[in-house]
Order: C-alpha cells, then structure tokens, then sequence
C-alpha cells in the first residue's frame, strides 16, 4: 500500500511540475468546476430528456448518476476517509478549493463516468458517444490537474460510475422506461 500511495503521490508532483501551463491551468480549472454536484452532467441529461431520440440516454443518466452519488459520497467515501494529497503531499497546490475532506473515490470522475458510459451505449450519434467518453476521462484528468484527488481516487470513481451506467443500462433496458409517461 506504501508503494501505490508513493506512485499516486509522484504522479501528482509530475503534473504540478512538467505539465501544468497556464493555458491548461485556466481550462482544467474551469472545467473541473463544472462538474461541481455533477452540473454539467446533470444539465445534459435534462436536456436530453426534451427529445424522444436521447430520451433514453437522459434517464439512463440521471439514474447512473444518482447510483454513484450514493455509492461515492453517501457510502465509500465516508468509509474510506481518505484525506485530500495537499494534506499529505505540502509541495502539491491545489487550483481549487474542495471542502469535502475525503477524497476517495472521486465524486466528479463519478458523475462523468457515470453518464459518460451511459451515453457511449445509448446515444444515436458517434460522435456523440465517444465525445461523452473524451468529457468523462478530461474530467477524471480534470481533478488530477487541479491537483485535488489522488490517481487511485480518479480510476475508482471511473470504474464506480461506469459500474453504475450499466445497472443503469439495465434498469431502462428491461422495463424501468415503459413505465414512464412521456415529457
């Protein structure tokens, strides 16, 4: 356990000192917050539920994101309380603040991942699924950047919310959306 908290922690440092610029910097910050209580996710999904062609994928988002909110910030994160890497690591400076102490799993990557997977297998466009994926991984990226969760923070989120899409998926897939009138 010592050696992967001594690799989350270099690759950490590395990104502070090799790859942060303050073009990226003004990007990954203003990204980051977008994802805030899952903002960006949510407001696409809503937006998605107005058309019958993404209906679909803006329940099966929605429902992906509140599974994860409950397994990340309601479940694992209180019971892992694993505190945030500027508390550990004193060279690393976060780009934004985060009043949650607890950082693993990371909520955000959660979130993007979450509706990320579940608009890859959902959306009728190409383009549009892979560009939900490219959104969900800049978001896990995101939160590395910013300096505020640990790599192993960033890949459990991702694997949690993807985790929780394809209940999702199945949920909608088998009678959840039959059910439901129409907006």
């Amino acid at each position: 356990m010592h050696g992967l908290l001594h690799l989350d922690s270099q690759i950490l440092l590395w990104l502070q000192e090799m790859v942060r610029t303050p073009l990226l910097t003004k990007f990954f910050t203003f990204f980051t917050q977008l994802g805030n209580s899952g903002a960006l996710w949510i407001v696409l999904a809503l937006l998605m539920l107005c058309h019958p062609r993404t209906r679909r994928a803006g329940w099966c988002a929605l429902i992906a994101m509140l599974l994860g909110l409950l397994c990340t910030n309601v479940v694992l994160k209180h019971l892992v309380q694993r505190t945030r890497p500027w508390h550990i690591l004193h060279d690393l400076l976060p780009l934004v603040r985060e009043p949650d102490p607890n950082s693993f799993p990371s909520g955000h990557t959660t979130a993007a991942f979450a509706a990320g997977v579940a608009w890859f297998r959902t959306l009728p466009w190409r383009w549009a699924r892979n560009g939900a994926l490219v959104l969900a991984v800049l978001m896990g990226f995101s939160r590395l950047y910013v300096g505020v969760h640990f790599p192993t923070d960033v890949l459990a989120g991702a694997i949690v919310g993807t985790l929780c899409a394809i209940l999702a998926l199945r949920l909608t897939r088998r009678h959840f959306l039959r059910h439901l009138p129409p907006l």
